[in-house]
């Protein structure tokens, strides 16, 4: 698969600053956003998030005028690290690579939790990040089916609300979760 440039991307690309200074405090802002509304949710405090990125307030709010705004790009900022991950891992066996990538999905299924409480599923952000993370791994799920990996009475849409439900439930540990998520991947994959 050749690199490809989504919706998504530009959107990540017009909102980054490009001085390196700037860039890096913007950064810094999204790992610490990301960071507290894993930890408190959509409510975390803005102070907070500026205190753990070792910047100021008044940097916080240059780069991000409303809360929204670091909702949005937060959001973009994830969809597009899982568009650049279905690249990444495109060279791997079907079947190694469709689950590589499912793994990041749960992951981002986190921040999307708490930016979902934030946002409203019709902003043009959702809907460019919609297109973008289906254009990027729908791909994945078609090859493994097409090698026989993967079952082909599904949807990818229906494998992503089935991993969106798995993460959306509390597990006693990590090690919890990985099984489960094992458990269901079983289903999905074909049996030789």
């Amino acid at each position: 698969m050749t690199a490809q440039s989504f919706p998504v991307s530009e959107i990540v690309a017009t909102r980054r600053p490009h001085r390196k200074d700037a860039a890096r405090n913007y950064d810094a802002l999204l790992t610490a956003a990301r960071e507290a509304f894993a930890e408190q949710g959509a409510e975390a405090s803005l102070e907070d998030i500026a205190r753990r990125a070792g910047v100021g307030i008044g940097t916080l709010y240059r780069n991000f005028p409303t809360r929204r705004h670091l909702f949005e790009s937060l959001y973009a900022d994830e969809v597009n690290s899982l568009c650049e991950a279905a690249q990444e891992v495109a060279d791997l066996e079907p079947w190694e690579a469709l689950t590589a990538w499912l793994e990041r999905f749960a992951g981002y299924m986190v921040t999307k939790r708490a930016v979902r409480e934030a946002l409203n599923d019709e902003s043009a952000i959702f809907a460019a990040c919609r297109e973008s993370m289906y254009a990027a791994a729908t791909p994945l799920f078609e090859r493994a089916q097409r090698a026989g990996e993967a079952r082909t009475d599904m949807t990818f849409g229906d494998l992503l609300r089935m991993v969106a439900g798995i993460t959306a439930t509390t597990f006693d540990d990590d090690t919890q979760r990985d099984r489960v998520m094992s458990i269901a991947l079983d289903g999905v994959r074909v049996s030789h």
